[in-house]
């Protein structure tokens, strides 16, 4: 193998992504990598609501379709793009360290610094414009900002922040990890903590996708794969695997590694499922090995499909006219 092809979407912060893994396997004694930009449905699609378009599909099908065509050796996703199920021969190989996962509250340049959220919230007033595409935030930010408006704001970041500064809507809530990740950390006015938002399975997480019976690329992604992040990963995508998938809903997972005498040595799984008006939220927490991920986010589901989870989802399911499980 003397050149690995990646596979990437051609936003700033998909070729970050892959210039990054790219980066890390040369520097790890694999393949030179060359990338190869394709345009999405996403992409395409920008200013169209992912509920009403197609879901987390729309910005890897394509991506997905060259990896299975062979045009691409490796394809690279920010995780909480890849939906629960992936197409048969395709797997994740691999991860990138975790970036914050959390979300963060923009408010516009004019605005200055803040210390922390409650003087950004108090910033916002009692009736904000929030510009998010996320129905997962809009519920559970229901509930911490119950008179604010949500505006379905879509593009790259660049976009998004010159709609924000320009008084198309009054905050912006986004991935921490991007606004990081591009140089844009000085633009985050405050963190939201868990409590108030938990993040959106694989949040902060790089992922690489290859075929499953290329041996190959495999130990080449082996190389740079971070132990920590593929286990949160995996317990994250176990409990919404196991919750039934689905493109556009309100559910949230983060999993932290714990460390013990020798590394690793349990995950701690932190879940929501929230209905689309916030009126009502179901939370689960379960610790478990570190090295049993998949079981841990099967756990963590069951509990919160006996809390009612299982009802909420499928109401948001029919909502959005998608099927249930």
């Amino acid at each position: 193998m003397s050149t690995l092809r990646i596979g990437t979407r051609g936003s700033q912060l998909a070729l970050w992504q892959a210039r990054a893994v790219a980066a890390r396997v040369e520097q790890a004694g694999g393949p030179a990598c060359e990338l190869v930009a394709i345009k999405t449905s996403g992409d395409r699609l920008s200013e169209a609501s992912l509920s009403d378009s197609g879901g987390k599909r729309l910005f890897v099908k394509e991506i997905e379709d060259a990896l299975l065509g062979r045009v691409v050796d490796l394809a690279v996703h920010s995780a909480k793009d890849l939906p629960a199920d992936l197409p048969d021969g395709l797997a994740v190989a691999g991860t990138l360290p975790r970036e914050d996962p959390r979300d963060a509250l923009v408010l516009p340049a004019t605005t200055g610094p803040v210390a922390g959220l409650d003087e950004a919230l108090a910033a916002l007033g009692d009736e904000p414009r929030l510009g998010t595409s996320s129905a997962r935030r809009v519920a559970q930010l229901r509930r911490l900002l119950p008179r604010a408006r949500f505006e379905a704001i879509r593009g790259n970041l660049d976009t998004r922040l010159r709609k924000l500064d320009e008084g198309q809507t009054d905050a912006l809530v986004l991935a921490a990890a991007g606004l990081r990740r591009l140089g844009f950390t000085d633009r985050i006015s405050a963190v939201l903590p868990i409590a108030s938002c938990v993040p959106a399975p694989g949040q902060g997480i790089v992922a690489v996708e290859i075929r499953a019976d290329d041996d190959a690329t495999r130990r080449a992604v082996a190389r740079i794969d971070d132990r920590t992040a593929s286990a949160a990963l995996a317990a994250e995508r176990a409990l919404v695997a196991a919750l039934g998938g689905g493109c556009q809903l309100p559910l949230g997972a983060l999993a932290l590694a714990r460390d013990g005498d020798a590394g690793p040595a349990t995950l701690d799984l932190h879940a929501i499922v929230v209905s689309l008006d916030g009126a009502r939220a179901i939370r689960a927490h379960e610790a478990g090995p570190f090295d049993a991920p998949e079981a841990l986010g099967r756990s963590v589901a069951e509990k919160l499909a006996a809390g009612g989870a299982a009802a909420v989802l499928d109401a948001v399911r029919r909502a959005q006219g998608g099927p249930r499980p």
